[in-house]
């Protein structure tokens, strides 16, 4: 056979791996795998894709500016809240013998401060009476005003915010039917944040059988057992810090318990010290407004401030689920 012809029957020569068929229309560019953060482990510091959250006091004063637009939609919904308290809860029976309790600090208490330090006192005491009640049955009204309550105040924020009712007027018994119907959705998550709270129960038992009861007897004994108490706290506030928006995210359509907490969840990821700073935030807010609208009245005329603070702790419940919304649609 010709040398030609044996050149020109050679098979073609096999396409080599890097040049073989690849599929048609994906890009061939590479990209960098977002590194992977795990709880409770030390690692490097990740940036959060999403611009910075506003400051805590510019959170606190869009809420209540969010508030003032509809201030007699709202309004509404705090003197149901008180009125249904009073009938169900307390029976009546706001007062606490704060005058009296005056005269007997006012006796007490000498010298410069005197009134100051009364005055502290007693708001404290009112502090302490806030959450207590009569009875058992009392205890379970409480519990079920705050719960419907807090549906009816989170459906009227969404409303409020929503663009489509920008003009449209919001009845305060809608807030009340129509937003009543996550209500077990709700209470799960609840009952996931109560387990959650159990550190704080234990570090709170440890407080008062260590410290309370004169276990820890030197300074360095104290100081140790603050710390487990005070660890035992900031895991419960890790914790809740994301669990707490589940609440919103619950009450969205369709959206069961498991899947608010994990959205919740991955909502807070990579920034979630510094939203327990905005969190951590609020409480102390509401006890220095609290505070400073309330001792100025204890020493003037305390029968009065007792239905003032009550008054104020019912409106509390407003600002307080105004302000977490309005960090939760910053975190959006």
């Amino acid at each position: 056979m010709p040398r030609s012809q044996t050149t020109s029957a050679k098979a073609p020569a096999k396409p080599r791996k890097d040049t073989a068929e690849k599929p048609a229309g994906k890009s061939q560019s590479r990209q960098l795998a977002r590194p992977n953060y795990k709880s409770f482990r030390l690692s490097k510091r990740l940036r959060h894709p999403r611009p910075a959250v506003q400051g805590s006091f510019q959170l606190l004063a869009r809420s209540i500016g969010t508030l003032r637009k509809r201030k007699r939609f709202f309004a509404g919904i705090v003197v149901v809240y008180l009125i249904l308290t009073i009938v169900l809860v307390k029976g009546f029976g706001v007062g606490s013998g704060i005058g009296d309790l005056k005269d007997t600090l006012t006796e007490l208490f000498q010298g410069e401060f005197s009134q100051i330090t009364t005055g502290v006192s007693l708001f404290a005491v009112l502090l302490g009476n806030l959450s207590s009640a009569p009875s058992d049955q009392a205890n379970v009204y409480q519990s079920v005003l705050l719960i419907t309550t807090s549906l009816a105040i989170i459906w009227a924020l969404r409303q409020s915010l929503s663009s489509e009712n920008a003009k449209l007027k919001l009845q305060v018994r809608d807030a009340f039917y129509k937003g009543m119907y996550p209500l077990v959705p709700f209470v799960l998550v609840l009952l996931v944040i109560g387990i959650q709270l159990i550190p704080v129960a234990i570090g709170s038992f440890i407080y008062n059988a260590v410290i309370g009861g004169g276990l820890a007897v030197t300074a360095a004994e104290k100081v140790l057992w603050i710390l487990l108490v005070a660890g035992f706290l900031l895991l419960s506030l890790y914790m809740v810090t994301s669990s707490l928006f589940a609440l919103y995210i619950v009450t969205l359509p369709d959206m069961r318990p498991m899947q608010a907490l994990r959205s919740a969840r991955d909502l807070v990821r990579h920034r979630r010290w510094m939203i327990m700073r905005k969190v951590v935030f609020l409480p102390i807010a509401l006890l220095v407004i609290a505070a400073t609208i309330t001792i100025p009245l204890i020493m003037v005329a305390p029968d009065i401030a007792e239905w003032v603070f009550f008054v104020l702790s019912m409106a509390g419940l407003v600002v307080f689920h105004s302000y977490l919304y309005t960090l939760y649609r910053e975190l959006l």
